[in-house]
């Protein structure tokens, strides 16, 4: 989530980068299993990575859940356009956004609307309480327009570093 690290490129190099790859694809490999892919020393590659984590590169270690295994299989995209642009407004609802679980991710945007919100449910009727109930029922919201993805092309939690 947005502000749980700040990334810098500051001196990242070649090996750094590596590292960073791997660690991207599996950060449950072992010391040994990343000094091997990255062709470093195990207290090498232990230094680096603790480098990273304290200049802000690396955030917190999770695992990612299969949502059908959760009966989260839903994404819905959708479009948030605000009745109130006031600072206060705005915080009150990504403050508001932030609480909801079924949020994914959030982002302010140009353009027709103000906010793209990526949802995940269980269904369609999930996701009608949802919308109703939650964010057409807040008070700076003016709109919305839902967009249900039929089928999931690509996910990648991994930066092309």
């Amino acid at each position: 989530m947005p502000g749980d690290f700040v990334m810098t490129t500051d001196r990242l190099d070649d090996t750094d980068r590596r590292l960073l790859r791997v660690l991207q694809h599996d950060a449950g490999l072992s010391q040994a299993e990343i000094a091997e892919q990255t062709g470093l020393s195990t207290a090498s590659c232990w230094r680096r990575t603790q480098a990273l984590e304290s200049r802000g590169v690396l955030g917190k270690l999770v695992r990612l859940v299969d949502p059908q295994a959760v009966d989260c299989g839903v994404n819905v995209l959708c479009n948030v356009r605000m009745n109130s642009h006031a600072a206060r407004d705005r915080q009150n609802f990504e403050t508001f956004v932030a609480g909801c679980a079924e949020v994914m991710e959030c982002y302010s945007v140009c353009g027709e609307w103000d906010y793209l919100l990526r949802v995940v449910v269980s269904g369609v009727a999930a996701y009608e309480r949802f919308l109703m109930r939650e964010i057409l029922a807040h008070p700076s919201v003016a709109t919305a327009a839902s967009q249900f993805a039929l089928s999931q092309v690509k996910y990648t939690t991994a930066l092309p570093v």
